[in-house]
């Protein structure tokens, strides 16, 4: 039995509750995890209120699609990205279904091995978000020389498209809040702060406008000064901004309506991120961490916006 955190209908963070729930063990082609840490992202909340749908098949609701932990038993053919899996490695699970868990099955092809530099909590929060900035990265066709805004620069997302862009030479000019200016700098970018009059002051810096603006945030402020300063539309990507994207004519991203969902390309980066990160190269938000019965807390702090890092749950 493991410690599951479950919502036994869709609704919101109250219908949260704990419970031992049975794990089983690993048929062909899974994996056992004691899970160390599970990582909340904002898509767990929009699950839980049934912005995806609502099917009743699914009750009860098990959360959380990205983990780091030990494995503690493997079935026949327990081959993940990285080569075969044993007993005692020590993995990042991603994509997973119910990691808001002391223990879980992961299918195979979701694990692969934590570098040995990143704790618990900062291996199970790097994923999502890397995965989708190289996605954003990727659909602007970023190169050296490009001068890019990015939305929302030191959230999840965007601190790591700060990164992977720079490390493709590309002149990053990023919106965050006056708190994080001099942590955008620090990354090598410019930073801009948000709010109204942003047009104008990104024209101050971008007098012959950018080559090209990844938006993580979806505000109009943001798509309005994208379509502005940006004369390809194809070279401004959102994964937030979902309802005036295709009357703006630039590029949706995700799992929103009518986006591209670049699952190829998001699950092919899952080992060169680790990589990246491993290395020191690619650095992931500060850890907010939580224990697992604390989990309706936790999830309160992720939908208020204002986590100040990536939120994970500790069993």
């Amino acid at each position: 039995m493991a410690r599951t955190a479950i919502a036994r209908q869709f609704g919101d963070i109250q219908d949260l509750e704990i419970v031992d729930q049975p794990v089983g063990d690993p048929e062909a082609g899974q994996v056992r995890i004691a899970v160390r840490a599970a990582s909340i992202n904002p898509a767990d909340l929009k699950q839980l209120r049934g912005m995806f749908g609502r099917n009743e098949k699914s009750l009860p609701l098990r959360l959380g699609s990205e983990v780091s932990g030990v494995v503690t038993a493997v079935g026949p053919d327990a081959v993940g990205p990285a080569g075969p899996i044993a007993v005692g490695d020590e993995v990042v699970g991603y994509p997973v279904r119910g990691g808001f868990a002391a223990e879980l099955l992961v299918k195979a092809s979701s694990v692969l091995p934590k570098p040995a530099s990143l704790g618990w909590g900062e291996a199970a929060g790097l994923l999502v978000g890397a995965v989708t900035a190289l996605h954003l990265v990727e659909a602007v066709a970023l190169a050296a020389g490009d001068r890019v805004i990015i939305h929302g620069a030191t959230g999840n997302v965007g601190l790591a498209a700060v990164q992977l862009a720079r490390l493709r030479g590309a002149e990053v000019i990023g919106t965050v809040s006056a708190a994080h200016e001099d942590e955008l700098r620090a990354l090598g970018a410019v930073p801009v702060l948000y709010g109204p009059g942003l047009e104008d002051r990104l024209r101050v810096l971008l007098p012959d406008g950018a080559d090209a603006a990844l938006d993580t945030v979806g505000s109009d402020e943001a798509l309005d000064a994208s379509v502005a300063l940006v004369r390809d539309r194809q070279r401004i990507a959102s994964v937030a901004g979902f309802a005036r994207g295709p009357e703006l004519g630039i590029r949706l991203l995700g799992s929103g309506p009518g986006a591209d969902p670049g699952t190829e390309l998001r699950s092919g980066a899952r080992l060169s991120m680790l990589q990246l990160a491993g290395d020191g190269v690619l650095v992931g938000p500060p850890v907010v961490s939580f224990p697992l019965q604390q989990v309706r807390e936790a999830m309160a702090l992720v939908g208020s916006g204002h986590a100040g890092g990536k939120v994970v749950l500790e069993p």
